[in-house]
């Protein structure tokens, strides 16, 4: 399915110069003079290798519908972690690079989507949102801005998030896995 290069999304599967690639990062740039474009970061699913590309509106680009299959995250296994297939309970183990960033936020029991390409396991998607508990949070300075602001904070899972003042240590949140961003206090 051809998309237009400002439609690209974190996420998706495009096919590009020849190969499998994941759009990393995205941003959307609008200069004062000129067009605007998309700065995308890929990853080739094959090989890792990391590239940069620019994308205009007027430009389209392959974007690839992947096989996908529930599983279940069972545990990691020194760099590979195990996945279950939910279908049938056989074990798939599988290089913890392969998620990247977003490897931190594995819960145990957690349910992931395995994308295949021929068969063959390209990715695994989290659920975009999860829960995590803050294990400490920075203090507020009082009249440091004249507006509101966020104060970073270290989540049980190791991962540092930017949150509002009122956030404490302790509390439970809810934390977008791919842009690793607060979300809104767990209820």
């Amino acid at each position: 399915m051809k998309i237009s290069g400002v439609d690209i999304r974190p996420g998706n599967i495009l096919e590009f110069e020849g190969g499998l690639w994941r759009a990393v990062k995205i941003q959307h740039t609008q200069p004062g003079k000129g067009g605007a474009y998309m700065q995308v970061e890929l990853k080739n699913l094959i090989d890792g290798r990391k590239s940069q590309n620019r994308f205009r509106s007027s430009e389209t680009v392959e974007r690839v519908r992947l096989d996908t299959k529930d599983f279940q995250y069972l545990y990691v296994d020194g760099d590979m972690l195990v996945f279950m297939d939910k279908d049938n309970y056989d074990q798939i183990t599988l290089p913890r690079d392969m998620l990247g960033d977003a490897a931190a936020f594995l819960q145990d029991g957690m349910d992931v989507v395995l994308e295949l390409y021929d068969d063959r396991p390209i990715s695994v998607q989290l659920p975009d949102q999860v829960e995590a508990t803050i294990v400490e949070a920075d203090a507020v300075v009082k009249g440091q801005t004249a507006s509101s602001s966020f104060k970073p904070a270290l989540l049980d899972n190791g991962v540092r998030v930017m949150v509002p003042p009122h956030i404490s240590a302790g509390t439970r949140i809810i934390v977008d896995v791919y842009a690793q961003e607060y979300v809104k206090r767990a209820d």
